[in-house]
Order: C-alpha cells, then sequence, then structure tokens
C-alpha cells in the first residue's frame, strides 16, 4: 500500500485530502507542520508528499529544499498546494524542486488523480545507457559513471524519455504530454525548460549528453 504524507496547517485540510486519498487505497499520515514531517521521516518512508507553500515554522519552500537536497528524499514525488495560479507563480513552483501542483481551493478528487499519476508507473524494465550516463529504470537510479546522480520522479521521467529514442528530439509538446498528460494544454513550456536545466545540473559532466535543438526541442545523443 503506497504511504501519502499530506503537510499542512489547517486539520480541515488534512482531514479532507485523507478521505479522497484513502478512498483511492492509500495509506495518508498528516502533518501539521515541516517539522514534525522531518521528525518522522527519519524513521519511515513516504511513497509521495502533498506540501502546503505557507507553514508555520520552516515554510514550505525551505521544506522542499530540505527534501531534495537529502538523497534519501531527493526522488519522492512532492506535490505542492499553493494559492496562486498565474504562470510565473507556477515556474517558480517548479524551480523549487516541485512535481506538480494544485491551486487552492482544489477538489478532493483532483487532488488524488494528480497523486494517482505522479505514481502511476510508466517506465521499462531496461537499462538505459548513453556513454557514461547509464538509467535503471527497475531500481529508479541514475549514473554519470560510478557516481549515482539523485533526481526527482519528474527528472527521472524526462530523463527515461529522451534517453529511450537517443538522437531522437522531443519537442517539449512531447514532454509535456508524456509527463503531465493531464495537463498538456497548459502553458508549461518553461516549465520544460526548467526540468531540463535541473538534470543537466545534477547530471554533471553527463549533462552535455542532453542536447538542445534550437527551436524545436531536446534529444540524449552520444556524441
Amino acid at each position: 500500500m503506497k504511504k501519502i504524507a499530506i503537510v499542512d496547517d489547517e486539520e480541515d485540510i488534512i482531514k479532507i485530502v485523507s478521505f479522497y486519498l484513502e478512498r483511492e487505497g492509500f495509506k495518508v499520515e498528516g502533518f501539521l507542520s515541516g517539522e514534525l514531517l522531518l521528525k518522522s521521516i527519519s524513521k519511515e518512508v513516504f511513497d509521495c508528499i502533498v506540501l502546503d507553500l505557507m507553514l508555520p515554522g520552516i515554510s514550505g519552500e525551505d521544506l522542499l529544499r530540505v527534501l531534495r537536497n537529502s538523497n534519501e528524499t531527493a526522488s519522492v514525488p512532492v506535490i505542492v498546494l499553493t494559492a496562486k495560479g498565474d504562470e510565473s507563480d507556477i515556474v517558480s513552483v517548479f524551480e523549487m524542486g516541485a512535481d506538480d501542483y494544485v491551486v487552492k481551493p482544489f477538489k478532493g478528487r483532483v487532488l488524488a488523480a494528480r497523486v494517482r499519476a505522479l505514481l502511476r508507473k510508466k517506465f521499462p524494465t531496461v537499462s538505459l545507457r548513453s556513454g557514461g550516463l547509464i538509467l535503471d529504470p527497475e531500481k529508479f537510479k541514475v549514473f554519470c559513471g560510478e557516481k549515482e546522480i539523485f533526481l526527482t520522479s519528474t527528472e527521472f521521467e524526462i530523463l527515461r524519455l529522451l534517453m529511450s529514442k537517443k538522437e531522437r528530439v522531443f519537442n517539449r509538446n512531447e514532454i509535456l504530454n508524456f509527463v503531465w498528460k493531464e495537463r498538456a494544454d497548459e502553458p508549461f513550456d518553461r516549465v520544460v525548460d526548467v526540468h531540463i536545466r535541473h538534470i543537466r545540473e545534477k547530471l554533471g559532466e553527463c549533462g552535455n549528453k542532453i542536447k538542445t535543438v534550437r527551436g524545436v526541442g531536446y534529444k540524449v545523443s552520444d556524441e
């Protein structure tokens, strides 16, 4: 059974979200602050985290950065609850390292669908390689040479797509449709660019395997 953490300082929100997620068969645990989540993470593992940005104590933004900077939680999918839905605000959410977002006020069924989509397995079991860059879908691991690279689930999925057909150029709409199928009609071009930049930075010397085809999109090349 997949375990979901909800971090929100409003008990009513936690109760509503828990109701819809538990109805989908998830096990849910709520936390009223980021500090409580961090204390719990040292003892248990979550498959997905639903995170409100407006929190007492450590902010949602700072908490997300802590999660992304820890090898234990770097790849755990995080859905951010935000009160702002403008494009610049959404891009900012992804800059922080979120995998997806839901704008408040939201419907419980919509949030449950976003969690389901994030946890849906799309990866083949065969490992993918481009020079020293190796992606192992079965173990959810990426290596640059001997060094393990810790990607978020969304970053992993984008890299998997690009590596699945080396030299094939994927345009931004194709990447959007693959990763955020339910949001493919939204203006997410900048979000794709943000994730590609993050992936390159994390891959270090293997980041040059991801090529930009100006005016078209991105590809992985052995060159």
